[in-house]
């Protein structure tokens, strides 16, 4: 099989794919591929970087250690999303911490590049700025949850928010463990499992024998 050229990976990633050939031609002599094994930290929080990286395959997840080294899950990362933008415009350290949880592959443009290209490609700036007001929805909407939700509200706006719409039906296709689920919740695992079970007595959720989860309308009646 042949091997996928820097301009063919370039074109795989959403926010390239308006660019034209001129364009990711130039952008894929600046692009490194890297893999990553399964728990290895792609960025470290408080760390500092040079580059954009890109998750072209597999699955990560973002999160912050507090100094007595309690976790929150901010966020998981799939195929097309981008992280490192933050800490290459404002030049400081990384927030959060990224840790591949399966082998993922990431694509990673440098800060030089990165920069010269924002001018140069108004739809790529445009991208950019989206994510970054996608993820200060999300933070609005999870300082709103543990502020003003209990445990149940807020397992169910982080299912709802994890889930694809797959015809008539909400899917979440990843696995997430309980203790994950916590982690993105901000409460004990123990609670989770109980906030679970009853919404599986109760209809809400329903796993399929695929391992993907099967979210009710009703569920968002919670929120």
């Amino acid at each position: 099989m042949a091997a996928i050229s820097n301009v063919d990976l370039v074109r795989r990633v959403p926010m390239f794919s308006v660019l034209t050939e001129a364009q990711a031609w130039s952008l894929s002599q600046s692009i490194v591929k890297k893999r990553y094994k399964r728990g290895e930290t792609i960025v470290e929080q408080g760390g500092r970087s040079n580059a954009l990286f890109i998750i072209l395959a597999g699955r990560a997840r973002v999160l912050s250690v507090d100094a007595r080294g309690r976790e929150v899950i901010l966020a998981l990362l799939h195929p097309g999303d981008h992280v490192g933008e933050m800490s290459l415009i404002d030049g400081q350290p990384h927030s959060a911490s990224v840790v591949a949880e399966v082998q993922t592959d990431v694509l990673m443009l440098g800060r030089v590049a990165f920069l010269q290209s924002l001018p140069e490609n108004s739809s790529m700036s445009f991208s950019i700025m989206r994510g970054l007001v996608q993820r200060l929805r999300r933070a609005d909407s999870k300082i709103e949850s543990l502020a003003l939700m209990d445990v149940y509200g807020r397992v169910a706006r982080a299912l709802l928010e994890m889930s694809d719409i797959d015809g008539e039906q909400r899917l979440i296709r990843s696995k997430v463990s309980r203790q994950d689920l916590a982690k993105m919740v901000g409460a004990s695992r123990e609670m989770v499992s109980r906030v679970m079970k009853d919404f599986e007595q109760r209809g809400f959720v329903a796993e399929r024998e695929d391992g993907c989860v099967l979210l009710r309308e009703h569920l968002s009646s919670l929120l």
